[in-house]
């Protein structure tokens, strides 16, 4: 008679999803991707020395993609069966990740836009709210398979937001303060797109707000958690 065999070749287990995040030091509250509280399910992180939020977002990650693709290739040599990232910038890596690691990847939250758009009627459109609409360009958007014609509104204007996540100009957040900016680039960017069906949020420290801005406009909103739960889904399927 066999036995029940358990399969070995992993040092971690029980946890296939791996993050690899930014090196930053502001508060992660709940909600935010780098706060492990936030998932119902265990991740593995990797922070990727050197990639600062302002290094990724306003310089365009230059010269992390090795950085990225080594810290990737750490998890998955530790369990991780699929990989994501800690800032939507980095759709900027999607391909050249996704060809080195072997295992399914998800760069950026806006990977969702095509998805999302699938599901509105005609006539209607989606909308991004970013961290920075100066530093989205082009190749953002095209590494994430978006439209260019997609609307973008960002938060650099705000008083808080911006300040604390990309320039850290201080250690704690106001998170009053931050929710408005959150909720005013929301506002803006219905304003100004009357066709707008639903929001997507490129930055993955803003689901701590996305229930504040979907109630605020009316308009479904989706991100960073939406997306992982569901790309997490498919990597430990239920069973009925």
């Amino acid at each position: 008679m066999v036995g029940t065999i358990a399969r070995g070749g992993k040092s971690i287990y029980g946890a296939p999803l791996g993050i690899l995040m930014l090196e930053a030091r502001f508060p992660r509250i709940l909600g935010d991707m780098g706060n492990g509280e936030t998932w119902p399910f265990p991740v593995l992180f990797r922070v990727v020395r050197g990639a600062s939020p302002s290094r990724v977002v306003e310089q365009g990650a230059a010269g992390l993609l090795d950085a990225f693709v080594e810290a990737a290739r750490d998890l998955v040599d530790l369990g991780a069966e699929a990989i994501t990232t800690n800032c939507g910038f980095l759709s900027l890596f999607q391909a050249e990740m996704a060809a080195a690691v072997k295992v399914p990847v998800a760069t950026s939250s806006m990977m969702q836009v095509p998805w999302v758009q699938a599901t509105l009627p005609p006539g209607k459109r989606v909308g991004l709210v970013t961290v920075n609409s100066a530093s989205m360009t082009r190749q953002h958007l095209e590494g994430a398979g978006v439209p260019l014609d997609t609307p973008v509104e960002g938060t650099e204007s705000g008083r808080e937001f911006f300040r604390v996540l990309i320039r850290a100009e201080k250690p704690d957040l106001d998170i009053d303060l931050a929710r408005q900016d959150i909720l005013d680039a929301g506002a803006r960017l219905v304003a100004k797109n009357p066709d707008l069906g639903a929001i997507v949020l490129e930055c993955t420290n803003m689901p701590p707000y996305a229930a504040d801005l979907a109630e605020a406009t009316g308009l479904p909103v989706y991100d960073i958690y939406s997306m992982i739960s569901w790309f997490h889904a498919g990597l430990r399927p239920r069973r009925w």
